[in-house]
This record gives C-alpha cells, structure tokens and sequence, in this order.
C-alpha cells in the first residue's frame, strides 16, 4: 500500500468519527505550493454535506488526524486546502516497508491468455506488427507482475490463398532456389515471391483487359489466381507434392519469425496454427443450427443474425461449404478454453477489427459459451512515420527486421559521438547499442495510449534528454556508477531527517505497485511508461540537490544510497514489463 492510499485509509476513519459520513473519498495531492505540508487534502466535496465553509472543516480534520492518528506532525489550512506535514518516521517506516515488499508478488489464481503477433506465412513482420508484439508481450509481462497466471499465444495464418499464391509464384519462377541458397532471411525470402506473383498477376490481367475483357472479368479469368485457387483446393483435399511444399516453404518462414521475435525480446508459450483450427469451427456451426441460434440460406450458407444486438447479419459458412475467418475464430476460442483453465482471453489487434470482435464475442455468447463475457479485444491504433522515412522496396510497408537495424545503427553512431564507451570490449559496446537502440524503439511505442494512432519518430526516440528510453536508460547507468564508486552494501541505519527531494522520492517509489495493478487493469503499458518517466525525474531532482559521496554523516550518506539503489531497482523492473533491457555504462 502507498503513502496516499494509508493517508485515504485514516482520513475515511477521521471522517467517520468526526462527521459520521461513510463513502467519502476526498482527493489527496503531493503539495506543490510555497505552505509547509507534504499533502495537501481538498475539503470542498465535504462543504454541501456539512453545510460548513472549508476553512473550518479542513481545521476539523487536520485537528483530528493529528490527534488520532501517527501520521500527521502539523497541519495548516489555506482556503479550504489542509496542506499536512507527515511524520519523518512514517516515510522513513515506508522506505523500509517498500524495500523489503519489493519482490512480493500477490497471486491472482487466474489464468490470462493473451493473443498477439498472428501473422500471416506470406511476408515478413513489419512496422504493425511491431507495435502488435511490444503492446502484447508488454501487457503479459505486467499482468504477470500483478499476481496473474499468463499464457502468451498465438495463432499463425499458415493457410489460404496467401501462402497458395507464394508457392505458386516459387514454383513457377523460384528455380529451386532457397534461403540457404541465397543467403535470404526465409520470410522475406517468401515475401519476395509473393511480390513476384502479384507483378505477375497485374501483367495478366493487362493483357486480358487489352483484349476486351472488364477488370473484374481479367482478375477472376487470369491463369495465375486460377491455378492459385486450384492450388489450395489441392491442399485442402490433402494433394502431397501440394502439402509438402506448403511445409517447406511455412519452415523457412518460421526460421525467419523466430529470428526478428528473438531480436525484439518476444516470447510465445502457445503457438497455434490456422490450418489445424479452421475446421473446429465447421463443428460449431452445426451446433449452432441445430440450437436455433444460427440458419441457413437457400445457398447453403450459414449465418447469424445479430440485427437484435445493433449489428447486421454474419455469414459463418460459404455456400459450397468452405469457412470464413470468423468461423475459425470461434473454433479456436472454444479450443483455447477448453485446453487451459482460463479466466480471460485478450486478444491484441489493431482497431481496424473491432466489428471483427464485437460480433465473435456476441455469437460466442448466442452458442452459450459463459466465458464470451470474458473475451477482450485491447485494439489499438495505427502506427506510422514521418513521411519519407525509412520506405520498403515497395514503397509503402516499413519492415520490422530493417526498423531494428536502424535503430541499433542510430544508438552506435549517438554512442561513439558522446565517447562514453570506449574503455568498453568491443562484444559489451554491441549489446550497449543494441539495448538502447531497441529500448528507444520500444520505449516511444509504449509510452503511447494503445488506443491512440501513433507516429513514430526514429530519431526523436533515441534523444538521450526527455521522454525516451535512452533517457531513462542513462539515469540507470548513472546510479550504478554511482553504486560502484561507493562501493554500496545495505546496512542499518537509524533515524534520518529527510528532505521534500528524499520523500518526494520515497513516494515515487510506493507507487510502483499502484501503477502496476492500474496497468494490468486497463492493459495500458503506457501508465508504465509514464510512471517510470515521473520515477526518474524526481531521481534527478533528488540527486542535483543533494550531495552524496562528500558526505560525511554515514547515515545520510547511506540513505541516500539505499534510495538511489531501490530507484535502479525499481527503473530495472518497469522496463523489464516494457521488454526493454538496461545498461551499465553509456
């Protein structure tokens, strides 16, 4: 518990016994203003219930904090404003309170599942899902942190006409070549043959046009999508020479997954994939008929309605009986639930689906499915950069593997400007690089509010001043220069009077677990973000004002240390449930 929520705890008592009002919650502030007083207390909701002005309730209350409980040395009241001075015991009591809770975590029992990353077999990752991952893997981490039991999954788009049309295009103008053989990550490698088929497939269609025939007509009549389309029929009625090219061409793809998710710093302890799930919705479906939940069209196809609940109606199954991708969604949702003991599914997807999920949920909870009302979609907004920065070959989607290239590249080239590193091996300069140029990319990405549509600034991300993740980096390089010159060991100490920049601090630092739990609550890594941001500020604050290693009195000196030793610890594990690593020197 932190200092304002005990302050909120005695003040509820306080009002109890003085006004005999229950519920009152009055809004607590660190005191910014010139009057003494650590806290200031806002009296004003009390003055319509009491009928009283301000003034005499704010010197009611501070009367009887002082006097019923250990908290308050003195008060003072201006305007209905009662500024409170805390006793220098109580923060001191705090610091050893939050110290020794540091590495507490008070289990949930519950069991997260949270879906991120689900890309398709026929590209590689780019800037989109960049965010998609670090929100994802951000938000386990946290939910972690608050006590949860999470599963970080996935489920992989391995099937379709998608990975039809790059096996088509390989096998038409690939050569037998591989990504061994060239030298080519295996998902670009993939990738580039999905481009070729597409080149391909727009020539076609030209020369179809020229001969009279409409767009709509040249884009159905086409050879290639022709013979793609014949191609997943193939695959789908389990064709062999069809299946084992899908199987080496999905390895090489994962080869080169695993590779930008080891780079990024995500993990996955589930990964499910798509051709093994699209049936177990087809299952589904018949139960939902045969419940009078879903009906069938003349065609054959299956729908439901949800016109009652606002939205429309939902095809479910094509009328030559082939499933959409809501029909393998629900089969997948049942299956996740039915495989693990799940309290709740959070699915990480851009805002462009939230019909998308909003009708999943609904029919879930139309076929019965209790668990539908613990089904949550953390969308979020589009990410983009400045115009002209850092365009693909195409022109228009930013690759992940090139993004993290240049990020390391800007750190190496910031670092060996300051010249900070040189006394450094040549392999501890490299993970310095590749620490701070990732956490800046990080950092700038979670700071954001999920929900909102994001631009991302390559170069203002890695500033070494300000909001950033160098920025925060560099104060945590700092205190272990700082701890190492001291040659720091914990010891006892007894009673030190502290200054506003000592408690100040000591507030920052109890409000770690606060932040947390309202994280995990609102899935938001960017209360983290900004937690940290405020954390190391107040650091700074305290340590320009406040002399440490000149220091003759010990016990200042010491407490001093402990602070700055709980902050690195603190600035260590906030960044840790952001995925971003931390750095000795800079």
């Amino acid at each position: 518990m932190n200092i304002k929520n005990i302050i909120e705890e005695k003040l509820a008592e306080v009002i109890l016994s003085v006004f005999q009002l229950k519920d009152i919650k009055l809004e607590i502030q660190e005191n910014k203003t010139e009057f003494e007083g650590d806290f200031t207390i806002v009296t004003f909701p009390l003055v319509k219930q009491l009928k009283k002005n301000p003034e005499s309730i704010g010197l009611e209350l501070g009367e009887s904090l002082a006097v019923q409980s250990e908290l308050v040395e003195s008060f003072n009241v201006v305007k209905g404003f009662l500024n409170i001075k805390v006793k220098n015991q109580f923060f001191v009591n705090q610091f050893k309170a939050i110290t020794s809770e540091f590495s507490v975590i008070d289990k949930k029992n519950s069991t997260v599942m949270v879906e991120y990353s689900s890309p398709n077999t026929n590209k590689p990752l780019h800037l989109g899902h960049i965010r998609n991952n670090l929100l994802g893997f951000s938000v386990s981490q946290i939910l972690e942190e608050a006590g949860y039991d999470v599963i970080k999954s996935q489920i992989i788009n391995d099937r379709g006409i998608h990975i039809c049309k790059s096996m088509l295009a390989w096998e038409k103008f690939g050569k037998g070549e591989t990504p061994e053989s060239t030298g080519i990550k295996g998902d670009k490698f993939v990738g580039n043959f999905y481009v070729e088929f597409d080149k391909n497939y727009k020539k076609e269609i030209a020369e179809l046009m020229a001969k009279g025939l409409t767009e709509d007509e040249a884009k159905k009549e086409a050879p290639l999508i022709k013979e793609a389309q014949q191609m997943l029929l193939d695959w789908e009625n389990g064709d062999e020479k069809v299946r084992k090219l899908w199987e080496e061409m999905n390895t090489w793809v994962y080869k080169g997954f695993n590779e930008t998710y080891s780079r990024l710093g995500v993990k996955f302890d589930q990964v499910q994939y798509e051709s093994n799930t699209y049936i177990l919705g087809k299952d589904l479906i018949q139960e939902g008929i045969a419940k009078g939940v879903l009906f069938q069209k003349e065609d054959g196809s299956v729908w439901c309605d949800l016109t009652d609940e606002g939205l429309d109606q939902k095809l479910l199954l094509r009328s030559d009986g082939t499933s959409v991708y809501m029909t393998q969604d629900l089969g997948t949702a049942v299956q996740r639930f039915k495989e693990n003991n799940l309290q709740k599914l959070i699915y990480t997807v851009g805002n462009e689906q939230d019909y998308h999920f909003q009708v999943l949920f609904k029919i879930l909870g139309k076929l019965g499915y209790e668990w539908a009302n613990h089904l949550y979609h953390l969308s979020y907004g589009m990410v983009e950069l400045p115009e002209g920065k850092m365009k693909s070959r195409e022109g228009t989607v930013v690759d992940a593997d090139d993004l993290m290239q240049e990020m390391y590249a800007t750190a190496k080239s910031k670092s060996q400007e300051l010249g900070k590193l040189e006394h450094l091996s040549d392999d501890d300069k490299e993970t310095s690089y590749e620490k701070v140029g990732l956490g800046a990319l990080k950092y700038f990405m979670l700071k954001v509010d999920p929900k909102k549509k994001m631009l991302f600034n390559p170069a203002e991300s890695i500033d070494f001043n300000g909001n950033t993740g160098p920025f925060i980096q560099y104060t945590y390089a700092r205190i272990q220069s700082l701890l190492a010159k001291a040659e720091y060991a914990q010891k006892e100490i007894s009673e030190v009077p502290l200054n506003q920049f000592e408690k100040e601090l000591i507030v920052h630092l109890g409000n770690y677990k606060t932040i947390v739990q309202k994280a995990a609550e609102s899935l938001s890594p960017a209360l983290v973000a900004n937690y940290l941001y405020d954390l190391v500020k107040a650091y700074n604050s305290f340590y320009q004002n406040n002399p440490i290693m000149i220091l003759e009195d010990e016990n200042v000196k010491q407490i001093r240390l402990d602070l700055s030793d709980l902050t690195a610890k603190t600035i260590k594990k906030s960044l840790r449930l952001l995925g971003i690593g931390t750095v000795n020197r800079m």
